[in-house]
């Protein structure tokens, strides 16, 4: 059985940091893709970061340049380093991971994927509260 268990979260100053981990247990991690959605109250689900099996990395938008997302097998741990932190990043923040699959040779989850509401990740955690407030 997949399960995610994020932790991390917390309040933080507009400019601060704060990383979240998010572990994971019951499966393969190495052969798994990982990455972290947010939800804002009253606000749909937003991509947040990926990281592939190959370490592939995606971000979205608001969090380019601001963000990175890192995985460490050994510890069967995905990490996601928010630095520069705005008062829009408060939100419940999610990790997801999905046993990496291919179709015709191309990966099922990539850069145009993961991020789609049509894809359908394996598992979810049960979320971690982040502030950004003075």
């Amino acid at each position: 059985q997949v399960q995610l268990v994020e932790s991390g979260g917390g309040l933080a100053q507009p400019g601060g940091a704060l990383r979240l981990s998010c572990a994971g247990s019951g499966f393969t991690f190495g052969y798994y893709a990982l990455a972290w959605f947010r939800q804002a109250p009253g606000k749909e689900r937003e991509g947040v970061a990926c990281i592939t099996n190959n370490y592939e990395t995606y971000y979205g938008d608001a969090v380019k340049g601001r963000f990175t997302i890192s995985r460490d097998n050994a510890r069967n741990t995905v990490y996601l380093q928010m630095n520069g932190l705005k008062p829009e990043d408060t939100a419940v923040y999610y990790c997801a991971a999905d046993r990496v699959k291919y179709s015709f040779g191309q990966a099922t989850l990539n850069e145009a994927t993961w991020n789609s509401i049509d894809y359908e990740y394996e598992a979810w955690g049960q979320g971690a509260q982040v502030t950004i407030s003075p």
